[in-house]
């Protein structure tokens, strides 16, 4: 009986399908989504967004091959399916929705491709979350997101510079302190810090083989670090815009490498901490 399922013409079909290696099914669906990475790699070139992006992917790409032997050959039917639905959603988006929508169906797509012959109990979170990382989002993120944060900025420093007894005050993102009128500009906004922060959260967690569920219950810890990096840095630049005439760019940028290196520090902190928290 053994013997003619075997050479039974579908049987032998399945045996070949089984016999490629997880990576190669993993190329091959990654080239179905060709149209996606040339819009990315477009706009990487065209210098619309920081090339922040490649260490995401080269940490992703890292980790997979690092993973590779334990990959299974049989993928779970489910995750396959999951695939497959966002692989088409992402194939409509291409008409239908903003590039970079269709990119992150793209990745996600790509993600659970990878989680379905991924072995059990492995955190797929962190994975999926280095590849969404690995795309221009930036200039998207300052778009969207860079007044909000850079309002919010200003109001907390306003406060502690109160605080500290300087006359502060601010209006938008414009800030007068002492008399002096500061204004809170893009660079300030934050959102480099956010994304190297939830970069680092996300390869601490891949590599350390933080749970899903760990690091899904750290992940606010890491945006709150954010946003008092991001208040300290400003306020004490602010600080010393007030009471000097100009502040070098040496300072500007040592300043916000110190915040930057303590965020990240307190990032791997977080996502490293706790008895139950590796898989």
């Amino acid at each position: 009986m053994a013997t003619a399922i075997a050479l039974h013409p579908l049987a032998r079909w399945q045996t070949r399908f089984e016999s490629v290696s997880p990576l190669a099914w993993l190329g091959l669906h990654a080239a179905a989504l060709w149209p996606h990475w040339r819009w990315a790699g477009a706009r990487l070139a065209d210098g619309s967004d920081d090339p922040l992006g490649l260490a995401a992917l080269a940490a992703l790409l890292v980790w997979v091959v690092r993973r590779e032997p334990l990959l299974r050959g049989a993928p779970r039917q489910g995750w396959v399916y999951a695939a497959a639905a966002l692989t088409a959603l992402a194939t409509l988006a291409l008409f239908h929705l903003p590039p970079l929508l269709g990119a992150v169906l793209a990745v996600l797509s790509l993600a659970t491709a990878l989680r379905s012959v991924m072995p059990s109990g492995q955190p797929w979170l962190p994975v999926a979350g280095l590849a969404v990382l690995a795309l221009p989002v930036v200039s998207s993120l300052q778009f969207y997101a860079g007044y909000p944060l850079r309002v919010v900025t200003a109001e907390i420093s306003t406060w502690l510079l109160q605080l500290a007894g300087l006359a502060a005050e601010r209006s938008g993102t414009t800030m007068w302190v002492q008399g002096r009128q500061v204004i809170v500009d893009a660079p300030c906004s934050g959102v480099q810090m956010v994304w190297m922060a939830y970069f680092c959260a996300c390869v601490v967690a891949a590599f350390s083989g933080v749970r899903d569920r760990a690091m899904l219950a750290r992940l606010p810890a890491v945006g709150a670090l954010v946003l008092v990096g991001n208040v300290v840095r400003n306020s004490v630049l602010v600080a010393l815009e007030a009471q000097q005439s100009q502040v070098s760019d040496a300072v500007h940028q040592g300043v916000g490498l110190v915040v930057l290196v303590a965020v990240c520090a307190g990032v791997v902190g977080v996502m490293r901490g706790g008895r139950d928290a590796q898989a």
